[in-house]
C-alpha cells in the first residue's frame, strides 16, 4: 500500500508522456491527469457568464449527488455511463474535450439563485365587510350598491354588531325600521352609506338572527333548522319591531311542532307580557289556555270510574299510579292540588259496591249459568271480585288524602247485605271484604281517619266478626298487608270505644282466639288494657 501511494505521488508529480491512466471508480470524481489539469486552467480562464441552472432531483439526499447533476455540474464526462460496481471504459478513439471545473457550494448556490426567476410577493390588501367583486359583473355590481344601509346593534351587556343591509328590504319588512330610515334621511341627505342605530338590545344574536330572517324566502325551512326555543326569542323580536310576516312564521312554526316543558313556560311568559291579535295567534293560544274543556274536578272523577272499570290489570295498576301522581299534593303538574266533587266520589264507590254485592250473589247463585254467558265471561269470579276490593282500597285512599273518608265509615258499615252473604259464601271470596274492613281499621288505629264513636262502633259491630273468620286467609294471602299493624291497629281502635262495647267485643274475641288460636289476631295487650280500665281502677277507686 506504501509502495502504490509513492508510486501516485510521484506520478503527480511528473509528466509522463503517450500514457494514459484509466480509472474506474463511479462515485468519486475525475482524478487529475495531464489532460485533466490543461483543462482546467483553461476553464479558469474561459469561465462562462452564466452557469446552467441548478437541477434539483426530490428522490436524492444531498449528501450524495445524483448523476444528472454531476452531469450538470461538469463532474462527470457525458459520454460515460457509469453504473455502481461496474467499470465503464472510456472510448479511445476520438480525444476527450475539457472538463469543466468544479464549483464550490458558495458559487452554485449563487448560480441557483441567479437562475430562478424572482416572483415578488403581492401587496398585500384590506379586508372589507363586503367582498371584492369583479366589475364585469352587473348584477354583483348591483348588489354592492344596494347595501347603502348600516345598523348597529348595542346589547345592555355593552356588545356592539354592526350589519350592512338593503335598506329597501329593511324597511319593506318593518314599520320600526321605516320610521328609522326615513329620519335619518332628512338628518343625512349626502352621506354614501346611511346609519341607524338600535340601543338596548337584550340579545343581540337573536335580534341579528330577525333581520337574517327578512331576507330569507323560506322562512320555514329556516326555523326548522333554529329550533322552537329560537323561535320564541325571534316571535319576541318581530313584535317588537312590528316584523308582521316573520312574526306569522314564527307562530306557524311554534303551533306546528311539539314543546318542552321549559319551551312552554317561555311562550306563557311571552303572551303575557306582549300584546298580540287573538286571531293569529288563536291556534297557539288553544294549546295553552284550555278555555272550552271540562272543569279538573269532572275530567278527575271521569279518570278515576275509568281506572275502575279497566279491564286488563297491568293497565289498571299504571293508570292509578298515574292517577295518584296527578291528584297528589306534591304533584309536578299542578301548582295547586285538584280538588275532586264529593259527591262524584262518593258515586263511584256505590257503583263499585253495586258490583261486589252482584259478584257475591253470583257465587252463591245455586243455579248455574248457561254455557253462552260463561263463553261471554273470560275473568274467573275471583278475579273479578278481587278487582272490585282493589278498586275500593284505592278509592278510600283517595278519599283519606282529601279527608273525605269519614262517610265511607259509614257506607261500609251499613254493607247489611255484603255481611248477610259473608256467611254462605266461599272462604276464597270473603276474605277480599275482610281486606276492605283491615284498610279501614288500620287507617282508623293510626290516626288517619276520624269518625264518630256511633260510628266507630257501628263498623266494629259489622265487620269484626268477619274479621276474626277471614284472619288466617290474611295470613296466608296478605297481599301487601301489614299484619302487625292490622293487629294493633284493630286492638286501638277497640280502645276508642266505650267500656261497655269494648267488653262486647274482647268477649268475642276471647272465645275465638281460645278456639282457634293464631288464626285469629292477637289482641292481649289490648284486652289488658281494658281489662285494667274496666276493673282494677275501679276497684282501687272503691277502696
Amino acid at each position: 500500500m506504501a509502495e502504490a501511494r509513492g508510486v501516485r505521488s510521484a506520478s503527480a508529480g511528473r509528466r509522463v508522456p503517450g500514457l494514459r491512466r484509466v480509472w474506474c471508480c463511479s462515485f468519486a470524481a475525475a482524478p487529475d491527469s495531464p489532460d485533466h489539469r490543461r483543462s482546467s486552467s483553461t476553464h479558469r480562464e474561459l469561465r462562462p457568464s452564466k452557469t446552467p441552472p441548478k437541477l434539483s432531483h426530490p428522490g436524492s439526499f444531498h449528501s450524495s449527488p445524483s448523476p444528472s447533476s454531476k452531469l450538470g455540474l461538469g463532474i462527470i464526462d457525458p459520454r460515460r455511463i457509469l453504473s455502481p460496481g461496474r467499470v465503464s471504459p472510456i472510448d479511445s478513439d476520438g480525444p476527450l474535450g475539457p472538463l469543466p471545473g468544479i464549483l464550490d457550494a458558495a458559487s452554485i448556490s449563487t448560480t441557483a439563485a441567479e437562475s430562478e426567476p424572482e416572483c415578488p410577493d403581492p401587496a398585500p390588501k384590506e379586508r372589507s365587510l363586503v367582498p371584492d367583486k369583479p366589475k364585469t359583473d352587473t348584477r354583483v355590481s348591483l348588489r354592492e350598491r344596494s347595501l347603502d344601509l348600516r345598523l348597529c346593534l348595542r346589547g345592555k351587556d355593552g356588545r356592539c354588531l354592526v350589519l350592512e343591509l338593503d335598506s329597501a328590504v329593511l324597511c319593506e319588512s318593518s314599520a320600526f325600521f321605516s320610521a328609522m330610515v326615513m329620519d335619518s334621511t332628512r338628518k343625512v341627505s349626502d352621506a354614501d352609506c346611511q346609519k341607524i342605530e338600535v340601543a338596548g338590545v337584550e340579545d343581540v344574536d337573536v335580534f341579528k338572527e330577525t333581520i337574517e330572517l327578512m331576507y330569507e324566502k323560506d322562512a320555514s325551512r329556516w326555523l326548522m333548522k333554529a329550533g322552537v326555543s329560537r323561535a320564541i326569542g325571534i316571535l319576541e323580536v318581530c313584535l317588537k319591531i312590528m316584523f308582521d310576516r316573520g312574526m306569522r312564521s314564527c307562530l306557524g312554526y311554534i303551533e306546528a311542532v311539539p314543546w318542552t316543558e321549559t319551551e312552554e313556560e317561555k311562550l306563557k311568559r311571552l303572551f303575557a307580557r306582549s300584546t298580540i291579535d287573538k286571531a293569529i295567534c288563536e291556534d297557539v293560544l288553544a294549546r295553552l289556555d284550555p278555555q272550552d274543556c271540562n272543569h279538573s274536578e269532572d275530567l278527575a272523577v271521569q279518570l278515576i270510574q275509568s281506572v275502575t272499570n279497566a279491564t286488563n290489570g297491568n293497565a289498571r295498576k299504571e293508570m292509578r299510579s298515574l292517577v295518584n301522581g296527578l291528584l297528589s299534593k306534591s304533584s309536578v303538574y299542578q301548582k295547586e292540588p285538584v280538588g275532586l266533587n264529593k259527591g262524584s266520589l262518593y258515586n263511584v264507590c256505590h257503583s263499585c259496591l253495586n258490583s261486589l254485592v252482584k259478584l257475591f250473589e253470583e257465587a252463591l247463585n245455586s243455579i248455574p249459568m248457561d254455557q253462552m254467558t260463561a263463553g261471554k265471561r273470560t275473568k274467573p269470579l275471583i278475579e273479578r271480585v278481587s278487582k272490585q276490593v282493589e278498586n275500593l282500597n284505592w278509592l278510600l285512599e283517595i278519599l283519606m288524602d282529601k279527608e273525605m273518608a269519614e262517610d265511607f265509615v259509614g257506607l261500609w258499615g251499613n254493607q247489611k247485605e255484603l255481611i248477610r252473604m259473608h256467611e254462605r259464601a266461599s272462604p276464597m271470596l270473603r276474605y277480599e271484604l275482610s281486606r276492605i274492613s283491615a284498610n279501614v281499621f288500620i287507617a282508623l288505629g293510626l290516626r288517619k281517619l276520624q269518625c264518630p264513636g256511633g260510628m266507630r262502633f257501628s263498623i266494629l259491630q259489622s265487620w269484626f266478626g268477619p274479621m276474626l273468620m277471614d284472619f288466617g286467609w290474611l295470613q296466608r294471602c296478605s297481599k301487601g298487608l301489614d299484619m302487625r299493624m292490622l293487629e294493633e291497629s284493630l286492638g286501638q281502635v277497640i280502645l276508642t270505644l266505650r267500656l261497655k262495647q269494648q267488653q262486647i267485643l274482647f268477649e268475642e274475641w276471647f272465645r275465638c282466639f281460645a278456639g282457634h288460636g293464631t288464626e285469629c289476631p292477637n289482641l292481649c295487650k289490648a284486652f289488658q288494657v281494658w281489662w285494667r280500665r274496666s276493673f282494677v281502677r275501679t276497684c282501687e277507686a272503691r277502696r
